[in-house]
């Protein structure tokens, strides 16, 4: 029987419990604005508990990718600092963690020319997820960056010789090039790369306020930075349907299965207990109960957030401190990449 990518995320849940020390992630985002519900529930909350078991965690601030589908980069400085708070106040421990930008690691960006002679045009125009991104950006044209992303991807991750990566479905043809690019670098060059893992979220995608997925891009997130007034004015505006009795039917009742999920997740309960306590009190009950249930799991965040932000030496040392490791970590990973591919 084949193995499936759910049967392979269950085995290395195994082994992380058993031996987490054996594990290497690469995780990140761009910083592009604040980072908000979707991302917390569908990757920083994941981080953290990995981090927590003892699996060593980089994480990537992706400042050259903001380039990927937009003419400028503005605000990049604002928001690096941003992202950071956010990391810390959900929790990734930056004594563990190592926290650094893609701009300050040349020898990260270097692997990329080796890479790119590693897979066809073609193979880059099939990939799912890059038509996906090209579509939502709504650009007129896809820059040579845009297209080649999933490249500068694989260098992120095996820069360091990360085995696994933690990923939604949505993002495993950028994983699965990952994986081609490490292959083939070893049958070609000799041993270098492992080929890393996929390891699947287990919670379901969030939409966002107007039922499409949550992203910073199409202006439809809760951000873990929001007040507790912003957060109830964007609930309020969610879309529902006219059902008055509220149920958990994620297939056929998308909308307000989200934001019964939204309230179980911030209340750790199941959804459909959730749903039934709410009953036949309507849409106005429902969100009124997910502001609530937002605004209590969120409050300390917020908070460490505050503390955060108000300390921007703090911020900018952890980053100095992750950009050194990661510099050290890049140089020998180049240096090995040389010498495979001169003997």
């Amino acid at each position: 029987m084949e193995t499936t990518l759910e049967d392979r995320s269950r085995e290395l849940e195994a082994r992380i419990a058993g031996e987490p020390g054996a594990f290497r992630i690469l995780t990140g985002d761009r910083p592009t604005g604040p980072l908000h519900l979707g991302h917390y529930f569908g990757t920083l909350a994941n981080r953290v508990r990995l981090q927590r078991a003892g699996v060593e965690l980089f994480v990537i601030v992706a400042d050259y990718q903001v380039l990927t589908d937009r003419d400028v980069a503005d605000n990049v400085s604002e928001h690096v600092d941003g992202l950071i708070a956010d990391y810390l106040a959900a929790g990734i421990d930056p004594s563990k963690a190592t926290i650094f930008r893609h701009s300050a690691v040349p020898a990260l960006n270097q692997l990329m020319l080796p890479f790119l002679s590693l897979i066809s045009v073609a193979e880059l125009s099939r990939n799912p997820t890059v038509k996906d991104e090209i579509g939502a950006s709504r650009q007129t044209s896809v820059s040579g960056l845009m297209f080649t992303y999933p490249v500068h991807q694989a260098a992120d991750i095996l820069f360091c010789k990360a085995n696994l990566v933690p990923v939604g479905k949505d993002q495993l043809p950028h994983q699965e090039i990952t994986r081609t690019i490490a292959r083939r670098f070893n049958e070609r060059y000799g041993p270098v790369f492992p080929v890393p893992d996929a390891l699947l979220s287990a919670v379901p995608t969030l939409l966002g306020t107007d039922g499409q997925k949550m992203s910073k891009s199409r202006g439809n997130a809760i951000a873990l930075s929001a007040t507790e007034d912003e957060t109830a004015r964007l609930i309020r505006r969610a879309v529902t349907d006219a059902d008055r009795h509220i149920a958990y039917e994620p297939e056929t009742r998308p909308e307000v299965s989200n934001l019964v999920q939204l309230a179980a997740l911030c209340q750790g309960r199941d959804p459909h207990a959730v749903a039934a306590e709410i009953g036949d009190g309507g849409a106005a009950a429902l969100k009124k109960v997910v502001a609530d249930s937002v605004n209590e799991f969120l409050r300390p965040i917020r908070a460490r957030r505050a503390e955060l932000m108000a300390d921007r030496t703090y911020l900018r040392g952890v980053l100095a401190a992750g950009d050194e490791h990661a510099n050290a970590v890049a140089d020998r990973t180049l240096d090995e990449v040389r010498a495979a591919m001169a003997s």
